[in-house]
């Protein structure tokens, strides 16, 4: 495996439009339609595709918001896996690679996230990366989670 994350570009920006999810997952996250409408619009939004070698499997996007003082924040918006690519541990591989990315290009400690309170998936690899409910809501009603403690601890914490 070599997983790795690319700019969606006007090479790849047709593969990403029909990534695809699962019936019962519509809701838990937006389509990469409305993401890559949503970044088109909020500069601040970086989207990416997610490659196991060659072949995309998934997206990301993120961001860091000045407007939350004093120190802005980063946000890990999105993380989609196509249905055909479920279960394969995508998830587990991703999300730590893509805090280390968030980390190393804004240089902030804290990342945020939103999840659709019923997505019990997606909590729970999120909580075990180390993320945690703040007590905030976002724009769209979702629940905010925060990833305060390095991922290093965080993994260390889920293998005992």
């Amino acid at each position: 495996m070599y997983i790795h994350v690319e700019p969606v570009n006007d090479k790849n920006r047709e593969a990403v439009l029909a990534l695809k999810i699962h019936e019962t997952q519509k809701g838990f996250v937006e389509s990469p339609e409305q993401c890559l409408k949503e970044a088109a619009e909020e500069k601040c939004w970086r989207p990416v595709g997610i490659y196991d070698g060659e072949q995309l499997v998934g997206f990301s996007m993120y961001g860091y918001f000045w407007q939350y003082l004093p120190l802005g924040r980063v946000w890990l918006d999105r993380l989609l896996i196509d249905r055909d690519y479920q279960g394969h541990g995508y998830g587990h591989i991703v999300l730590p690679m893509m805090i280390e990315k968030l980390r190393s290009e804004y240089h902030r400690r804290k990342i945020y996230l939103s999840v659709v309170e019923e997505n019990q998936g997606a909590i729970h690899l999120y909580e075990k990366f180390g993320f945690r409910f703040n007590g905030e809501t976002d724009v769209h009603g979702e629940k905010v989670m925060v990833l305060k403690e390095t991922l290093k601890r965080s993994a260390e914490r889920n293998v005992n």
